[in-house]
C-alpha cells in the first residue's frame, strides 16, 4: 500500500503562529518516503514550547488518517500490530509522535499534494532542496 524503496529523502515544514513564520527541514541518506513524512510532523512539533491548540496540515495520508482513522490507537491496544497481525512499521517515530502529540490539542488536515497550496508547495521544495543539497 505505501511504498517502503530505501532512497535519499528530505522533508520540510512550515511553522505559523500568529505573524511568526519557521521554516525546518532536513535529510536522510537512506530513508523512506513514509518515514519522512512522519518526521516532518514530528520535528515541527518539537519545536512547540508549550502546550498549544494546533493544526495540522499535510499531504501524507499516511500520516493524517494514522490519527484521523484512528489506526495509532488501534496499534497500541493491539501491542503495536496492524490490522494483520504484523508489527507496525516505524513503530518509534510513530511512538515519538504520539508523545510530542499528547503535549497538545491537535487536529491533522488533509491537503491535495502538489496543487496550488502555497504552503505544502513551499514544504516540498525545502524537502527536495534539502536532497539538492546533500544527495
Amino acid at each position: 500500500m505505501f511504498s517502503e524503496i530505501q532512497v535519499h529523502g528530505g522533508w520540510g515544514a512550515v511553522l505559523i503562529y500568529g505573524e511568526n513564520r519557521k521554516e525546518i527541514s532536513g535529510y536522510n541518506s537512506e530513508t523512506t518516503n513514509n518515514i519522512m513524512e512522519i518526521t516532518a510532523v514530528l520535528e515541527a512539533v518539537k519545536l512547540l514550547k508549550f502546550p498549544c491548540q494546533i493544526t495540522i496540515y499535510s499531504d501524507s495520508a499516511y500520516v493524517v488518517n494514522c490519527f484521523k482513522q484512528g489506526w495509532i490507537y488501534n496499534w497500541q491496544k493491539n501491542n503495536w500490530k496492524n490490522a494483520d497481525k504484523k508489527p507496525v512499521k516505524n513503530k518509534e517515530l510513530w511512538e515519538e509522535l504520539y508523545y510530542e502529540l499528547s503535549k497538545h490539542q491537535f487536529e491533522f488536515v488533509k491537503v491535495k499534494g502538489h496543487s496550488d497550496n502555497e504552503l505544502n508547495n513551499r514544504c516540498d521544495y525545502l524537502a527536495t532542496n534539502e536532497i539538492k543539497i546533500n544527495a
